[in-house]
């Protein structure tokens, strides 16, 4: 019996979580898991979270290896499967190399785009969810104003995301608390309106 099951928030068949997880073990030999307790990571939905332990749950019959992922901030816990954990985002945190990047970003000429507002927060909310570092500078830069009363609600909440999950990853880079690192992200726009 085939049955749909919501895992993730990703319908599915058993039959695709059996075939994901076979197809897993087979190479348990031939590869580790991406990821070790203890390490800090990206969830593209959610940010900044840590693998705290990896468990294996049995789900129709069949044993699946997950991360249990912890997000201090919002006081949440996530299970993701080993096997899914490429498919949903799961990334680590971003290189010292990224930030000359992520950096020459935010220092870029806006695009201002003539599309509808509507169709620019499609794309702004599905960079910022896409997990991709330089995706989320580029909807900082695009949305960054030097004053705070010209964003509309929904700007604002769109800006303040993306800065939240920026200064979530630049804080554990740079070994400073996420309200420096929210800071100096200001200040690397503020530069940028200046010059």
């Amino acid at each position: 019996m085939m049955s749909n099951i919501k895992f993730l928030g990703i319908k599915t068949t058993t039959e695709e979580l059996i075939m994901a997880n076979t197809t897993q073990s087979e190479h348990k030999t031939e590869q580790k898991s991406e990821f070790k307790i203890g390490q800090r990571i990206v969830y593209p939905a959610h940010g900044v979270g840590e693998i705290t332990n990896i468990e294996y749950h049995t789900i129709a019959g069949t044993e699946i290896k997950v991360y249990v992922i912890s997000f201090s901030q919002d006081k949440m816990t996530l299970k993701v499967p080993v096997s899914r954990a490429a498919v949903v985002g799961l990334r680590a945190v971003a290189s010292r190399k990224d930030l000359d990047v992520i950096y020459s970003t935010l220092q870029g000429k806006p695009k201002q785009g003539n599309r509808m507002w509507s169709r620019r927060a499609q794309e702004y909310e599905g960079k910022i969810n896409s997990g991709n570092i330089v995706a989320i500078a580029e909807v900082l830069r695009d949305l960054h104003k030097n004053v705070d009363n010209d964003r509309s609600y929904s700007e604002r909440t769109l800006y303040e995301s993306a800065l939240n999950r920026l200064a979530g990853e630049l804080a554990i880079l740079e070994n400073i608390h996420p309200t420096e690192a929210i800071n100096k992200l200001v200040e690397v726009l503020r530069e940028k309106l200046v010059a």
